[in-house]
């Protein structure tokens, strides 16, 4: 009995509630239509408005549907939805595989036929994208939008984990896979793992000894896209980075930035046997062989070995006499690229070599050490010639 009484009331409530909805709507309608008979203007304007929500709302539907619609192809393999019927077929063919697209100049297999258009503009040399700053061209506008970040040293792209930024997405890509540890490439050859199928590939050149990219002026090959680019500023002399704190320009970016810590006097590089620490990862390498006793780069024409490559090619001129390196101010040529940049401060002036103690400036790094031994108290220790060449030839080994 009380359970009936119960559903009694919730009904009479429902019914309440419901009298009091129609009383509401009769009323507005009443209102609304005193309002247009008393108001012929308001009412014509009124109606418009009515009409013209009533479109709108329309078109909102007709987008919702739309919305709902557009994806509604799923991959079965990974679930991805997709617009249509052909991106869902061309998306397959990253599961199977295929790549029904060939390339007629070089062999190479894309997916879709946009990819092979795009491939096609590194046979033609079509490069329609320009650089408003520095005027180099590039194939693709997304290359060029990427390389303007050069010139305003934007980094867009940020590392959730560490707060590294990026000049685009795909540095920042690469980047998160060293904080994950997945390496999931694997070389058959030598069983090195690697983050990315590009870093794979270009690894995989060391074993084939494949080169594919040659210099445009002279007939060296390089397995590197990079370094053939790199290479070809040796020729036309392009030195597109400069320095934040000077005039100096130079050809490859890492050497500016290496180049930009004399000024700041930043070290980021640390020995892990030492505490010493240095300006760019190269110079820390080449400090650590002291330690580990690794000499890895041994004369063609003799069995004396080297820590550092460039130590090995200075030697190996010995032998053949070859001075390479000629002053841009006078006819003396070098055998040595250091040596070469020491005498062209001769004409030059430039005093790179600032002392940490006192204002005084040197062109030579070997100077300012000497100098900085006055504020330190340290003497120098004199040796004679022959004991002098043989630790500096030691040093160089």
């Amino acid at each position: 009995m009380q359970l009936y009484s119960e559903r009694r009331t919730r009904v009479s409530e429902r019914a309440v509630l419901w009298t009091d909805i129609i009383l509401h709507m009769l009323k507005v309608n009443s209102i609304t239509e005193n309002f247009m008979a008393e108001t012929p203007g308001r009412a014509l304007e009124m109606s418009g408005l009515m009409e013209e929500t009533r479109h709108v709302k329309e078109r909102e539907k007709t987008k919702s549907l739309k919305r709902k619609d557009k994806k509604c192809f799923t991959c079965t393999e990974c679930g991805r939805s997709l617009s249509n019927k052909e991106n869902l077929k061309v998306h397959m063919r990253i599961h199977t595989g295929e790549k029904p697209f060939t390339c007629s100049q070089c062999g190479k297999s894309f997916r879709d036929a946009s990819n092979l258009n795009k491939h096609m503009l590194i046979h033609t040399g079509e490069k329609t994208h320009t650089c408003g700053q520095c005027s180099k061209t590039f194939l693709r506008a997304s290359e060029l939008n990427d390389h303007l970040r050069v010139h305003t040293k934007e980094k867009l792209y940020s590392c959730a984990l560490c707060g590294k930024s990026f000049a685009n997405q795909t540095s920042l890509r690469y980047h998160q896979k060293t904080h994950t540890g997945v390496r999931e490439y694997v070389c058959f050859e030598c069983e090195k793992t690697f983050i990315t199928a590009a870093i794979l590939k270009q690894h995989q050149m060391i074993h084939t000894g494949e080169k594919p990219y040659k210099c445009a002026h002279c007939d060296m090959r390089f397995m590197y896209l990079g370094s053939q680019k790199t290479h070809e500023r040796t020729h036309t002399g392009e030195k597109p980075y400069k320095c934040a704190h000077c005039d100096k320009r130079f050809s490859r970016i890492e050497n500016q930035k290496s180049h930009e810590r004399i000024h700041t006097g930043e070290k980021p590089y640390m020995c892990s046997h030492c505490n010493k620490r240095f300006r760019d990862a190269k110079c820390l390498k080449q400090h650590q062989r002291i330690h580990t006793g690794e000499k890895p780069y041994k004369c063609s024409h003799c069995d004396k070995r080297f820590s550092c490559i460039g130590n090995q090619k200075s030697h190996e001129r010995m032998h053949t006499a070859e001075k390479l390196y000629k002053c841009s101010h006078c006819d003396k040529r070098f055998r040595h690229l250091g040596n070469q940049k020491s005498h062209e401060r001769i004409h030059t002036r430039e005093k790179p070599y600032r002392c940490s103690h006192c204002d005084m400036r040197f062109s030579q790094l070997r100077s300012l050490k000497i100098h900085e031994n006055i504020h330190s108290g340290e003497k120098q220790v004199r040796f004679s010639q022959s004991e002098t060449l043989k630790n500096t030839q030691e040093c160089h080994v």
